[in-house]
Order: C-alpha cells, then sequence, then structure tokens
C-alpha cells in the first residue's frame, strides 16, 4: 500500500485510544455501560436483523469505492487506517445526498459511508480529516452503540417497525446513546487532528461543514474568534443550559463548539506531545477500573449541568428493563 500521509512514514503505531477521549466521552461511556443490560438489549436488536437491514439498504443505495471508483477517495480512507495502525480497512461507500457527512456502521464489520456533497465542498486535505474521524470512530470502537443509534433513528425511537410492539419505551434509551454519540465526535476530532497532524485543518474543515461552503470563501480566523467566544458565553450557568438545549436533539456538538473543544485540547499540549510518539501503546497498561470510569463520569457532569444527563440515564435504564423483559418474553432471550 503507498504511503499517503502528510509526513511519510508518518505512524501512530499501536496508539493506546483511551489517552485521546475527551471526558465528555469518557463519562458518556461510563454512564452507557453502568445501566445494567443495555448493551444485552442492544445486540439483541442487532441479532434480529436490523443492522443487516440497514446494511442492504447502504449496499443497495450507494456505490462501493477502490481502485477502480474513485481510487483517489479510497486512497484517503486507506491513508487514515494506516496512519492509525488500524487493520483491516472498512469498505468505503459513496451515497448522493444533499449533505456534507460521513458515519461509520456495523457491530462486526464496520462500514465507511459519505456523501456525496462532502467531496463537493471539502478538498482533499479536509476529506482526509473526514476519514480519519470516520477511523477513529473504528479505533474506539464507537461501532455498538454507533449501529444501534442508527437503528434506534430508523425506528423512529420507538414507533412500531417490524417485531417490536409500539409503546416499547425506546425514546429514553436513544436520548441516553444521543449524548453519547456528541461526546464521542469530540474525542474523533482530536483523532483526525493528529492524523493530519493539523488542529487548525480540522476547524478548516469544521467551519465548512457548518457553512455549508468551500474554505476558501470563507475565514478561518474569524471563525476560531466566534469559537472562542462560544466558549466563552457557555462557562455561565445560563450558557450551559443553553448549549445543552440546542444540542439535546443532534447526533453531533455544534460545529463550533467542536472547534473551540479541540482547540482548548491542542492549548493544554497533549497535541503535540502525542503527534510526538510520546504516548502509551494499546496492551501496556492497566484496564481502568469500573470505579476509577464513574468517578470520571461523575466528576465530568458535575462540571456540566448537573443532573441532565443522569436523568436521562435513569430513564434509560427503565426503558431498557422494559426493553430485555419483552425480549425475554417473546424472543426467549433469556439474558446472559
Amino acid at each position: 500500500m503507498s504511503d499517503d500521509s502528510p509526513v511519510l512514514g508518518y505512524r501512530l503505531r499501536r496508539l493506546d485510544e483511551r489517552v485521546l477521549r475527551h471526558p465528555a466521552d469518557r463519562a458518556a461511556t461510563s454512564a452507557l455501560r453502568s445501566i445494567p443490560g443495555l448493551d444485552r438489549v442492544l445486540r439483541k436488536l442487532i441479532e434480529l436483523g436490523y443492522e443487516r437491514a440497514l446494511r442492504q439498504e447502504l449496499l443497495a443505495s450507494s456505490v462501493r469505492l477502490g481502485p477502480k471508483q474513485l481510487p483517489d477517495v479510497d486512497a484517503l480512507h486507506r491513508a487514515a487506517f494506516v496512519t492509525l495502525d488500524i487493520d483491516p480497512v472498512p469498505e468505503l461507500y459513496l451515497r448522493g445526498a444533499p449533505i456534507v457527512n460521513a458515519f461509520t456502521i456495523g457491530s462486526q464489520e464496520p462500514l465507511v459511508l459519505v456523501y456525496s456533497q462532502t467531496l463537493d465542498v471539502l478538498d482533499a486535505a479536509q476529506q482526509r480529516v473526514v476519514f480519519a474521524h470516520e477511523a477513529a470512530h473504528v479505533m474506539c470502537d464507537h461501532v455498538l452503540y454507533g449501529t444501534a443509534l442508527q437503528i434506534l433513528g430508523r425506528l423512529g425511537a420507538g414507533a412500531a417497525s417490524g417485531a417490536l410492539p409500539t409503546k416499547l419505551p425506546l425514546m429514553a434509551i436513544h436520548y441516553a446513546l444521543l449524548e453519547w454519540a456528541r461526546a464521542a465526535e469530540l474525542t474523533c476530532d482530536r483523532i483526525a487532528a493528529l492524523v493530519v497532524r493539523d488542529p487548525l485543518l480540522v476547524c478548516r474543515t469544521l467551519m465548512s461543514i457548518s457553512a455549508g461552503t468551500r474554505s476558501d470563501k470563507l475565514d478561518l480566523n474569524a471563525f476560531l474568534a466566534q469559537a472562542d467566544d462560544y466558549g466563552r458565553r457557555g462557562r455561565s450557568l445560563p450558557g450551559r443550559w443553553t448549549k445543552l438545549n440546542l444540542e439535546l436533539n443532534t447526533t453531533h456538538p455544534l460545529a463550533v463548539n467542536r472547534a473551540h473543544q479541540l482547540m482548548e485540547w491542542v492549548k493544554s499540549g497533549d497535541y503535540e506531545r502525542i503527534r510526538d510518539g510520546d504516548y502509551p501503546k494499546r496492551g501496556d497498561g492497566p484496564e481502568p477500573t469500573p470505579s476509577d470510569e464513574a468517578r470520571d463520569a461523575a466528576n465530568y457532569y458535575k462540571e456540566r449541568v448537573t443532573g441532565a444527563f443522569k436523568d436521562i440515564a435513569g430513564q434509560a435504564e427503565g426503558a431498557t428493563k422494559s426493553v430485555s423483559d419483552w425480549l425475554s418474553k417473546n424472543l426467549g432471550d433469556k439474558g446472559d
């Protein structure tokens, strides 16, 4: 495979992704894992064929890229996985849609889907950011919760579909997964910055995504000043509540907020240190204990909007039990 890295031979070999996780990601993941039976319910939904149906829909309505289909785009996709030392490389698909976006699905065999307007609006360097971001989702094992969120979104978060009953309380689980998804994006922005070795390029990409136009028509410095202003305004309690409400029903944090969060991390010095090779390797350190993760979650959400996600997680726990009970009764699922 040719080396398409920004710097020849640049690799983040065996990078332990835990050192890169945004506090929001650690907290939201810990909160989800603390919900009894949630992973089992989500895996059961996948086993019922919803992931297979979603995959088949994507295969039928998009074009698989490779050496004979937009090979330059496929090369950018593959280079991201090579830089992050991830193997195998998932298949890449392109779908026609007036949206600048991409996502990764597949709890067992991930695949990456990119929308056509992403290639129309973003230049090759910015496309590299998008593919690095998607590779980060695979690296961080975001695929189970991410795929479940896609499935619940297709089900209308509790609407009747297939074998599921019409009144299963999936809405609370859906909101908990949305909170997690927004947090996971912040981690993947960090990893994308490391892959392309340019945090400002990531911010330029976020600016284009937010504006829906090419970055050569925009001013990055003005966008960064806007992000800094947004960060300052959000420090008060009313500001934090406003930010929470703005993002409540979205899968991604606001682009301006993402740029602010990324640059705050860069200012901490972690970006340069890891870029230059000073990072823990996968498998070399102890796994965090559940109590450590729970403490991280409590500390983060205490600093954020107190009680907001705690309430969502509590509702999701009740919803999970209802779904689990229904699956056991109707599908003979007796649990682990």
